[in-house]
């Protein structure tokens, strides 16, 4: 257990425990009120965050800021996370550390090369994670913690959660209130889902007042 945050936030940026670590650009380690009491956690960064070494900063992270808005809350004022912390393209593998290296050399050499997909996080890369995303969880003491997406359900609260099924319900557990909702990623495939993801952000905010 970490008791601040300085240290925390180093070792996440230094850590070398799982394959993401062999062609990241930047470790995305969280941003926000380390004092709030609401808190978002997603999946993982994309290849605009990775770049960035911010979470939720590309199309996503956008359409997530004006969702915030349109509901009355500031982005500043909670803290958001992820469950892995460098990002997990489509084509990584453990045995193709080579090919890596080689699209890493021709990317410093400012060639374009598009970048890859992302990809869900392995069960492995997820668990290494997750030791710094409850130490961040512990510092910060949110009320409410809103889950982006099945990985953040399924790795925060169990396997057996489905998002489909859950989101919109409140799930209570040590003490600190769940809202799942739709990943903003979701809402970009599926405009349709929008409409769930602003009803659900306005339970979570009348529940705020009631707190």
């Amino acid at each position: 257990m970490y008791d601040d945050w300085e240290q925390l936030e180093a070792d996440s940026r230094q850590c070398n425990k799982c394959r993401l670590c062999k062609t990241r650009n930047n470790v995305v380690f969280g941003t926000g009120n380390k004092n709030a009491d609401l808190m978002f956690i997603g999946e993982g960064p994309g290849a605009d965050e990775d770049l960035q070494g911010k979470p939720f900063v590309g199309k996503a992270g956008k359409l997530m800021n004006m969702a915030f808005e349109a509901i009355g809350l500031e982005r500043e004022d909670v803290y958001i996370a992820n469950i892995v912390k460098c990002r997990p393209p489509s084509n990584r593998n453990p045995e193709n550390d080579e090919t890596m290296a080689c699209l890493n050399y021709l990317r410093n050499q400012v060639i374009l090369v598009r970048p890859p997909q992302n990809r869900t996080p392995e069960a492995d890369e997820a668990q290494v994670c997750l030791n710094y995303l409850r130490n961040q969880v512990i510092l910060v003491k949110p009320k409410i913690i809103v889950l982006l997406g099945s990985v953040a359900l399924k790795n925060i609260l169990g396997q057996e959660y489905g998002i489909t099924a859950s989101r919109g319900k409140w799930i209570e557990k040590k003490g600190i209130l769940y809202m799942p909702t739709w990943h903003p990623a979701a809402l970009l495939r599926d405009e349709t889902k929008k409409i769930d993801f602003i009803k659900d952000l306005k339970l979570v905010m009348d529940k705020m007042k009631n707190l």
